[in-house]
């Protein structure tokens, strides 16, 4: 076994660590600084879970019917982002967040950002 090499990608809301990065999955921590949020945001392809590791967040996710639904993130809870459903992360807290998905890292159609990404 060899030892990974951490890559670190900085982002307008705080920073990713990409600690796992293979042909089958991926894995990240997010660091999300307190009042950012990422953009509302869907995968066409790219499934993922989350797990909060530290802080606190507001989720938005879209449900099974398609409704927008908003819960609060506690440290030690997680949440499934099924493909194609609309979701964003928003840190009320400075938060980090365990990430692992599917490897498809440029899979990301943003409907609303605040940093002027598109």
């Amino acid at each position: 076994m060899a030892k990974k090499q951490i890559r670190k990608v900085d982002k307008p809301w705080g920073y990713e660590l990409i600690w796992a990065e293979t042909k089958d999955y991926v894995g990240k921590i997010l660091h999300i600084e307190k009042g950012h949020r990422l953009s509302l945001q869907y995968h066409e392809v790219k499934e993922e879970t989350i797990y909060l590791l530290s802080g606190k967040m507001l989720f938005l996710f879209e449900d099974e019917k398609g409704q927008m639904q908003e819960v609060e993130l506690l440290p030690g809870e997680a949440h499934h982002i099924p493909t194609g459903r609309k979701h964003r992360m928003i840190a009320t807290e400075t938060c980090d967040v365990a990430e692992v998905s599917t490897p498809h890292l440029d899979d990301v159609v943003r409907l609303e950002d605040g940093y002027g990404r598109s």
